[in-house]
């Protein structure tokens, strides 16, 4: 032996946990700014309509899930209702949900914006990609493969704050 003296077993042990710890440190940091507080708090320089459009976007698209799956399109009455079922809940939450801050919400559903919605957006002619597109009751389907796809629901919307009332009539999409 050149009498070169080798580190012990549990120095290397104490060394790797070390490099390990210093390691996650990002990590850590990182999964901490994840539930950063500001970020789910409400913005309130924000007009609150846009609030709403937010949240029906995300209804929307989690109402449509699995429609295709459950509905040939001879069911798409039925399928529409089933978004609508689904959207029920959303719309009763954002009537109550800002009343505190002196913010009311009305929601309806607009068949003739859906219609006109249809009729701007919807493929049409003889090199179509899809079926047949329809407007029942708010609720824009078109047939693709018989199965029944929800493209967009049109609502008609009022937000009343101490400001005054706004109306508007927003589609809000899927495609």
């Amino acid at each position: 032996m050149s009498g070169a003296r080798t580190p012990s077993r549990g120095q290397v042990v104490l060394l790797a946990a070390f490099v390990l710890a210093v390691a996650l440190v990002p990590v850590v940091v990182a999964y901490l700014q994840l539930g950063y507080d500001a970020d789910l708090t409400p913005q309130t320089d924000r007009a609150p309509e846009t609030d709403a459009e937010r949240l029906l976007d995300r209804a929307v698209y989690d109402a449509a899930g699995g429609v295709p799956d459950s509905y040939s399109w001879n069911e798409r009455a039925r399928a529409v209702q089933t978004v609508r079922d689904r959207l029920d809940p959303t719309v009763r939450t954002l009537e109550r949900a800002r009343l505190s801050d002196g913010i009311a919400y009305r929601l309806s559903y607009n068949a003739n914006r859906a219609s006109n919605w249809a009729s701007e957006h919807c493929d049409r002619g003889p090199d179509r990609q899809f079926g047949p597109c329809e407007s029942i009751r708010g609720v824009v389907v078109q047939e693709r493969s018989d199965r029944t796809h929800v493209l967009a629901v049109a609502f008609d919307l009022s937000v009343t704050t101490p400001d005054g009332e706004r109306r508007l009539t927003t589609v809000r999409r899927l495609i």
